[in-house]
This record gives C-alpha cells, sequence and structure tokens, in this order.
C-alpha cells in the first residue's frame, strides 16, 4: 500500500514539474490574431496577456473610431482564443485528458 502512495506521489510530482515546464513554455511564446482583413493585428503571450498591436493606418478614421476599436478587441480576442486552444492542447497530452488533481491549478 505504501509503495503504491509512493509511486502516485513521485507522478503527482512529475505531472507538476511538467506544468511548471508548460506554463514557461506557453509564457514564452507569442500568438496573434488578425482582424478587418490583416488591417489590425493583436499579438498576446501565453497566459493570454496583450503584447502588441499593429494598426494599419488605412483603417484609421478620427470620425469612426468604433470600427477600429471593435476590430482591436476582435484581433485581441482571436489571439486569446490561440493562445487558450494551445495551451489545452498541451494540458491534455500531460493530463491525458483528465481533469488536474485540486491544488494543481496552473496559475495562468
Amino acid at each position: 500500500m505504501m509503495r503504491n502512495m509512493a509511486g502516485m506521489m513521485k507522478k503527482v510530482q512529475d505531472m507538476q514539474s511538467r506544468l511548471e515546464n508548460l506554463q514557461a513554455e506557453l509564457e514564452a511564446q507569442r500568438f496573434s490574431a488578425s482582424a478587418g482583413n490583416d488591417h489590425v493585428t493583436a499579438t498576446v503571450t501565453g497566459s493570454g496577456v496583450l503584447h502588441a498591436v499593429k494598426i494599419d493606418h488605412s483603417v484609421i478614421d478620427p470620425d469612426n473610431a468604433e470600427i477600429l476599436e471593435d476590430l482591436i478587441c476582435l484581433a485581441t480576442r482571436n489571439a486569446q482564443a490561440a493562445a487558450s486552444a494551445e495551451k489545452a492542447r498541451l494540458m491534455k497530452d500531460i493530463t491525458g485528458g483528465l481533469p488536474l488533481p485540486p491544488g494543481m491549478n496552473l496559475p495562468f
């Protein structure tokens, strides 16, 4: 019984180490997405934090800022969705599709 418990604890520690590596790997990655025929591009970190926004000057209209605002939001949401999808894919590889045990939540 104790050997099984020790083996289980070792597996949990290994998974925790892999999750920490995953966090570092994701944070180092950048995910970009565009909106408005590529006129606005947003780039986020693997944790979804906005890193950069590129705007084609042709869509800058001082009389209609709402369109540009919407394009920025859309591009940012799309980039965050890409980061989230990659995180989910990597998590599934580590956990085999099983939910994380209590107390092993990722900080992002």
